[in-house]
């Protein structure tokens, strides 16, 4: 899944349109520790659209059998009045556009996730 997503990544131009989202970049996370200055590669991959919102993929290997896929999804809402809206609801949309882009379910089988926080 995480190389059919770097091949996305490698193909993916600023501009190109995901639904109602406008893609502006994605990259191969890296981080850097701010007290030794040792650099950690391939952290995640994120894929970062206009107005601020994002999807980032990271693989965990904290399970008792093989990598946890985590997906994380953010999106930027300045009207308050949703603010208190379920995030279910209102990252809905890029939910979709998430599992879409990675084949979730064609790579893990799977047709919901196990866990949701």
């Amino acid at each position: 899944m995480m190389e059919h997503l770097r091949d996305l990544i490698s193909k993916s131009k600023p501009g190109d349109k995901h639904e109602n989202y406008t893609f502006k970049f994605a990259d191969d996370v890296s981080y850097t520790d701010p007290v030794d200055g040792s650099v950690a590669a391939k952290q995640g991959l994120r894929f970062v659209f206009t107005y601020g919102s994002r999807i980032m993929y990271r693989l965990s290997g904290t399970g008792s059998a093989g990598a946890t896929v985590r997906v994380y999804i953010e999106q930027f809402e300045p009207d308050v009045s949703k603010h208190d809206m379920d995030a279910q609801t209102a990252l809905k949309p890029l939910i979709d556009i998430a599992l879409s882009v990675a084949k979730l379910n064609n790579f893990t089988g799977r047709e919901k996730p196990t866990v949701i926080t």
